[in-house]
């Protein structure tokens, strides 16, 4: 089973909901088999499945404040941020053009740059 909570609107409440719905999740498998989730299950009629929590908050993933996980693996991440030369720039907007991530717009004498 897949479970997603999400929601277009920040400080509705998605990462409670999704981790109380995580820690509920583990609640029954440990009552389920006796044990602690992810060890192996010894009724071979229940055979719940370790739930995997993805925060995905491009803003502020902080599931990890309530949930403790152990952290397996790091990864690092860069965002590229396009910068312009504005003592070469006569503003004529052909960079907002072609720019594919539309992160530059030109306003007057104005260079915008939305990371």
């Amino acid at each position: 089973m897949i479970v997603t909570v999400a929601s277009g609107k920040g400080g509705t409440g998605k990462t409670t909901v999704a981790v109380n719905l995580a820690l509920s999740i583990m609640a029954d498998q440990q009552d389920l088999t006796g044990q602690e989730p992810g060890h192996p299950v010894r009724e071979k009629s229940v055979n719940p499945a370790h739930p995997l929590f993805l925060d995905c908050d491009v803003e502020e993933p902080n599931a990890a404040l309530f949930l403790h996980p152990t952290i397996q693996e790091r990864r690092e991440v860069g965002l590229m941020i396009p910068q312009v030369d504005l003592e070469k720039c006569d503003y004529c907007g052909r960079c907002a053009e072609v720019c594919q991530y539309h992160a530059i717009a030109v306003v007057g004498e104005n260079v915008l740059v939305f990371p």
